[in-house]
């Protein structure tokens, strides 16, 4: 389905094509501080409609996902990174975008503290 979403202070706004059949936390260190939700879709799905000036960026343990939060509130409403197939891709805080009952979603757990 298609979504609009952004930060908080609404500096960063995007549009996404996705699928919230299966979204997921995860443990490791930094999504279990940030508390987001994820649902995956190909970079073709995303757009970036404003904000990319606004953008700061943060990699950590193998530095292969971009994470991308706002300048201005400190929010990260996404990332891009790859696939395991290599496979470019968005990774959307589903909290972040306008219109989704959270409550209806089956989210999945992933332990990407062991990884």
């Amino acid at each position: 389905m298609q979504y609009e979403g952004g930060c908080h202070c609404g500096s960063v706004r995007f549009n996404v094509d996705v699928d919230l059949s299966s979204p997921i936390t995860c443990n490791c260190s930094y999504c279990t501080q940030r508390g987001s939700i994820l649902a995956f879709t190909p970079a073709d799905n995303f757009t970036l409609e404003s904000g990319e000036d606004r953008l700061t960026e943060y990699r950590f343990n193998t530095e292969k996902i971009q994470h991308l939060f706002c300048s201005v509130c400190g929010m990260e409403s996404f990332a891009r990174g790859a696939m395991p197939d290599g496979t470019k891709m968005a990774a959307v805080n589903v909290r972040c975008l306008e219109g989704v009952d959270l409550d209806a979603l089956d989210i999945k757990q992933v332990d990407g503290r062991s990884r």
